[in-house]
């Protein structure tokens, strides 16, 4: 009988070798996918204008697709949510909860093998790679706690490891696994280049918004303002798109960084006093907050600084609020030194 096994697929490079290294030794494969939300997948690179030339695409369909396997995508947000408020292995860099996350995830591959009858697990985890949930002493902390025990396969670092069940049982071949270890990509890229894989997505500090400093930042700058450790998914997918600045403790501006953040910052207008301006080309702003008329005012002053006009320039803006009432202001935008660099949460 021919053995099973899901492989979580993220979309990069090292989950596609993994899965292709157990494929090659007559296993069948599927794909699992978790969306957390915090996904850099599908959606910065989709909504803005810029990398014009490079594919909008979600990378883990993609890969998917190179290997020729089914991929099943599995909404956690809510599920996840306590593992990003409360990690029990604490917090990386940033607020990335690394170890928390991959011991979650590979429960849930675990209730997906066992719910459909598959045999092991797979995941493209490299020794040294990452600096908290890929150190060796956290690997066997990944296997017990997530309960897939020696059910969780490694291919690209097995050589490294203790052998697994599918090894010891003779499902696939030690010998034809690898022994990969630390941040460097060359094993990688020459083994795709074998496998002739030339399509792949760049590493560029991994797949969840969590692990960058400026979006960090911006979670938890939105902590400290509502005054509780807790968000919901248009928050955190709100902290993905625009410039954010806070001019007061009470409110702060999401700024469309160009046509295609506007459009979609614009999709959110029912639920924000938002700012257009109709004088000048230039962003949509949303006001996350309470902000009296004189806020308002500054509002449509910062708004038009990021306008295409001259300092000297008169802008006029519509400022919708949320009850639908309409006012329209003219008004000379900022300078750049009237806006003071701590207002700048990102962008």
């Amino acid at each position: 009988m021919i053995k099973k096994a899901i492989a979580l697929i993220s979309g990069g490079l090292d989950s596609m070798l993994a899965a292709r290294v157990v494929q090659e030794q007559g296993i069948h494969v599927e794909g699992i996918n978790f969306y957390t939300g915090f996904c850099v997948e599908g959606h910065t690179h989709a909504i803005r204008n810029t990398d014009e030339n490079k594919p909008k695409r979600n990378n883990a369909l993609w890969a998917a697709e190179q290997l020729g396997i089914k991929l099943h995508i599995i909404d956690i947000i809510q599920e996840y949510k306590q593992i990003v408020l409360n990690p029990k292995h604490g917090y990386g860099t940033h607020l990335n909860p690394c170890l928390d996350c991959k011991i979650f995830m590979v429960n849930k591959a675990k209730q997906w093998m066992e719910e459909n009858q598959f045999d092991f697990i797979i995941t493209g985890e490299v020794i040294g790679q990452r600096p908290k949930s890929q150190l060796k002493k956290n690997m066997p902390i990944v296997a017990r706690e997530s309960q897939a025990d020696d059910r969780l396969l490694r291919p690209l670092c097995a050589k490294f490891l203790a052998p697994t069940l599918p090894e010891r049982e003779g499902w696939v071949a030690r010998e034809k696994l690898h022994g990969f270890s630390g941040r460097s990509r060359t094993p990688q890229f020459d083994l795709a280049k074998q496998f002739n894989f030339s399509d792949y997505a760049q590493p560029a500090g991994g797949c969840c918004f969590l692990t960058n400093g400026h979006y960090s930042k911006k979670l938890k700058d939105l902590w400290q303002h509502r005054g509780k450790k807790d968000y919901e998914f248009d928050d955190i997918v709100l902290l993905k798109v625009g410039r954010h600045l806070r001019p007061s403790l009470l409110f702060k501006l999401i700024i469309g960084r160009d046509e295609g953040e506007n459009h979609f910052l614009e999709g959110y207008q029912q639920q924000f006093t938002s700012i257009k301006p109709i004088s000048h080309r230039g962003p949509f702003t949303l006001i996350d907050g309470q902000a009296a008329a004189e806020d308002i005012h500054i509002a449509a002053q910062i708004t038009a600084r990021f306008c295409q006009a001259e300092t000297s320039d008169l802008v006029t803006l519509e400022v919708h609020s949320q009850s639908g009432s309409l006012l329209t202001l003219t008004v000379s935008p900022f300078t750049t030194d009237q806006i003071c660099k701590e207002w700048y949460i990102s962008g």
